[in-house]
């Protein structure tokens, strides 16, 4: 499904960000991206998105190289990236007008409103439809993100630290709602995260960057993800510990 051969990033300050990255996942699976800060974990999902191009190396989906934004692929940001001045309703709803405007993507009025109430239902959103991302907690604006994001049906989500400006019980109230998402939905999943507990609670795969320029230190096999207890297990702590030295092995 996806698949990084040899990319490598600098930017025209002449700023290494990622050298020689390489891995894949299949359709369905979940990983993690984990490493030093400033290692090019969100250079590398831009890439994956078709935001960014790389120097060298290729990103695949399906197959296909990566040139360009795909409607398959939905990127959140751990700014949330709504519009304050639009309300929940019209943020979550904004990807779907876009893209009906698209001939081929065109999607009514009446089924529009079917998917983001339905969606606002889901996510404990029903009644703030018409409250702004300002009345709301931190919590609940990132939920509306999520929002956004599934309301185009994607085959792929990437996250790039959804979760890192929330309290600790918010967050792990929202991986728990990612990690229903994902057994639910069996969308392919990638998260960028800083947080250990994070990486090791979601990622089937776990991808252990260097400090930059990103380089691929190790790769961890996370097989027992899925089980809610999973948090309260010594095969849990013991992954945290092994993704813990080996992020300490790959910091210079």
């Amino acid at each position: 499904m996806i698949e990084l051969k040899g990319i490598s990033k600098v930017y025209p300050d002449g700023t290494e960000a990622l050298r020689e990255v390489s891995f894949d996942m299949s359709q369905g699976r979940s990983c993690s991206i984990i490493g030093p800060s400033g290692c090019g974990k969100t250079t590398l999902l831009f890439i994956l998105s078709g935001i960014l191009k790389p120097s060298k190396g290729k990103a695949m989906i399906e197959g296909k190289e990566v040139v360009s934004p795909s409607k398959e692929v939905a990127l959140i940001l751990q700014d949330y990236g709504l519009f304050p001045w639009k309300t929940v309703y019209e943020n979550v709803a904004l990807g779907l007008e876009i893209r009906s405007h698209s001939v081929k993507s065109r999607i009514s009025k009446k089924e529009r409103k079917r998917i983001v109430l339905s969606l606002l239902q889901d996510l404990g959103l029903k009644g703030f439809e018409n409250h702004y991302p300002k009345q709301l907690s931190g919590g609940m604006q990132q939920r509306i993100g999520f929002a956004r994001a599934l309301a185009l049906n994607p085959k792929i989500l990437l996250m790039d630290e959804p979760l890192s400006s929330l309290d600790a019980l918010t967050r792990e109230t929202l991986q728990n709602f990612l990690l229903a998402l994902w057994k639910n939905n069996r969308m392919t999943m990638l998260l960028v995260t800083h947080n250990i507990e994070e990486a090791v609670f979601l990622g089937e795969k776990i991808i252990v960057l260097s400090s930059r320029p990103g380089s691929v230190v190790k790769i961890i096999e996370n097989h027992k993800v899925g089980d809610d207890n999973y948090r309260n297990t010594e095969d849990f702590l013991e992954k945290c510990r092994a993704v813990r030295r080996s992020i300490e092995g790959g910091v210079t």
